[in-house]
């Protein structure tokens, strides 16, 4: 398996999902500003917290993920990645993916 991957979608793809799933105005648009800066372009570590602090739970981030054709060895490691970061406050990677809006 490739160390990195990209997952493309729409702005209104993305803003659809996230509002369907309860993702406020405040922090769509906190979010889209983020990305943004980042050239439509986001770490998946970055995109995770960014849900987590929006007040989505990993079964609902899941869900979106597959949404973007993740498979679910993928969307674990995501997550495993996500825990590491917050636990190591380290920038090494084992898994880089990212999510770009179009």
């Amino acid at each position: 398996m490739a160390n990195e991957e990209t997952f493309t979608i729409s702005r209104a793809e993305l803003r659809r999902i996230l509002t369907n799933f309860g993702v406020t105005e405040k922090n769509l648009t906190a979010l889209f500003n983020s990305m943004e800066k980042a050239h439509r372009h986001i770490n998946i570590i970055a995109f995770v917290s960014m849900l987590e602090k929006a007040g989505m739970d990993r079964d609902e981030t899941g869900n979106i993920f597959r949404r973007l054709n993740m498979d679910d060895v993928t969307i674990k490691r995501a997550f495993d990645m996500v825990d590491e970061e917050k636990i190591n406050s380290e920038t090494g990677r084992l898994y880089d993916a990212s999510v770009d809006i179009s």
